[in-house]
C-alpha cells in the first residue's frame, strides 16, 4: 500500500527536521512544498505531502508516522 502524509508547521528549522527525519525513513516527497501566512501569528506556514511505499493493510487506526 501506498502511505501518504502531510507535514505542517511554522516555517522554521523545527519544520525542515521533521521533513528531513521523514526522508531519512524512507518516505519521498510527493510534490511541491506550499506555503501559506498565519495572519492571527504574522508567521509563513509549510506544507510537505510525503509518500511512502510500505506491506501494511489499510486501517483508519494506523499510526502513518509509526511507518
Amino acid at each position: 500500500m501506498k502511505a501518504y502524509r502531510l507535514l505542517t508547521g511554522p516555517d522554521d528549522a523545527s519544520f525542515c527536521h521533521r521533513v528531513t527525519e521523514a526522508l531519512a525513513n524512507g518516505w519521498e516527497l510527493y510534490g511541491s512544498p506550499a506555503y501559506s501566512f498565519h495572519a492571527n501569528k504574522f508567521e509563513m506556514y509549510c506544507a510537505q505531502a510525503v509518500v511512502k511505499e510500505v506491506e501494511a493493510t489499510y486501517s483508519p487506526e494506523l499510526k502513518l508516522g509509526s511507518l
